[in-house]
């Protein structure tokens, strides 16, 4: 009976909606919290130092959710795409090249707009990277609350666009925010890989091999000056998603299915609760709209990933180099270029990485939930609108069959 009832919790919090909104309401116990006259204990809570002497070892709770929790995101992401490159939808070429061009552009424009609109504020030279992310989470549960009437290709497609965003915002935090790179520490990285793609060469199952390399693999990157959230992402490409003769699951389902609910249940919502704690006053929202550096993030969020994903999908589909979704329109990829503005996780962590003042970080974080909010509202209003449309036309097909 126990066992029962944790498979259907499992199988609860596998779902996008549930992810979500575990997630919003740790951002927003965070908002409160640190709003409240408690704010103290928030502050001694995140700052707060858990050690590991032995291996000199010496983070924050909030540095732990960030550097450690994440990377059980970032793997279960990894796993997605995985399977989506190999057996899913994104298996065909034209329609793998959609959401990857779709994320470049949306990596790309942002960055280019953020730049532009904080020219010459401290910290730019590196907060361009802010908004180049969209949140999987976040963006996929207000798809699931919203978007129900539209083709279940919507999913893939969002799906697929933020984990390629996702992993080429962790490729510019490797570049960006490494400093100091050991070369011994990144082959032992390497060698760590390398194991864990051998093993599953040669059917390994056991998590008595898994285990000690993905722990080595993120330790050795933490000491190598690389974001150890890499480990994750790096570890769910190299597992196998296809599934052996007598094998009921792929590896890579099978972990999928085992690490998706403790990163939507556990990891992301305990990183939105240290990292969204974030003052809001009266102060804080006038610089939101005067200050450069805000403004480049709002610009670069809602602005930027809208632009560049709708604008660098209709030109690769127009130009034949892509396949546009099935039974999707150009006005529902609208909708979603309007999710993919949604930049939480991701953009959290690196406004974190990428400035050194402790205030424009605050005022950073305040521009990407303001904005993520913002998108989700719109992009919601646009869903449920396109919807309906698709709704319609399913009634009308309906009734013609009947006729």
């Amino acid at each position: 009976m126990i066992t029962a009832a944790r498979s259907e919790l499992s199988r609860y919090l596998r779902t996008e909606t549930v992810g979500g909104t575990l997630l919003l309401i740790a951002a927003a116990v965070a908002l409160l919290w640190v709003n409240s006259p408690w704010s103290a204990a928030y502050e001694t809570m995140t700052d707060a130092v858990l050690a590991i002497p032995p291996l000199h070892l010496e983070l924050t709770l909030a540095d732990w959710t960030k550097d450690g929790l994440l990377a059980v995101f970032f793997f279960v992401a990894g796993l997605e795409l995985k399977r989506e490159l190999v057996v899913g939808e994104l298996a065909d070429r034209k329609r793998a090249a959609l959401p990857i061009i779709a994320a470049v552009g949306g990596v790309i424009t942002p960055a280019i707009i953020a730049y532009l609109v904080g020219y010459g504020v401290p910290g730019m030279d590196r907060g361009w990277a802010i908004p180049v992310a969209t949140d999987i989470a976040f963006a996929l549960a207000v798809l699931a609350m919203t978007g129900s009437r539209v083709p279940p290709s919507a999913r893939v497609f969002l799906l697929s666009l933020a984990v390629v965003d996702d992993l080429l915002a962790i490729i510019l935090i490797a570049v960006l925010f490494t400093a100091g790179l050991s070369l011994l520490w990144l082959l032992t990285a390497i060698a760590c890989f390398a194991g864990w793609w051998l093993a599953q060469h040669k059917r390994i199952r056991t998590p008595l091999v898994y285990i000690p390399l993905a722990l080595v693999a993120w330790y050795a990157l933490h000491e190598a000056g690389v974001h150890p959230t890499l480990a994750g992402v790096g570890l769910g490409l190299l597992t196998r998603v296809h599934k052996d003769p007598g094998e009921s699951e792929a590896p890579a389902t099978r972990w999928e299915h085992l690490f998706q609910p403790i990163s939507a249940g556990l990891c992301v919502p305990l990183f939105a609760l240290f990292a969204s704690g974030v003052p809001l006053n009266s102060s804080v929202f006038g610089q939101l709209f005067t200050d450069r550096l805000p403004l480049a993030i709002i610009a670069g969020l809602l602005l930027g990933k809208t632009i560049g994903i709708m604008g660098s999908s209709w030109l690769a589909i127009r130009l034949g180099i892509a396949k546009r979704p099935a039974h999707l329109g150009y006005r529902d990829m609208f909708a979603l270029s309007v999710l993919g503005a949604i930049g939480f996780t991701v953009s959290l962590l690196v406004a974190e990485l990428a400035l050194d003042d402790e205030a424009a970080v605050e005022l950073a974080k305040a521009a990407v939930l303001v904005t993520s909010m913002a998108a989700s509202l719109a992009g919601s209003a646009l869903l449920l609108r396109r919807g309906r449309v698709h709704q319609a036309r399913r009634d009308a097909r309906a009734l013609e069959r009947e006729q």
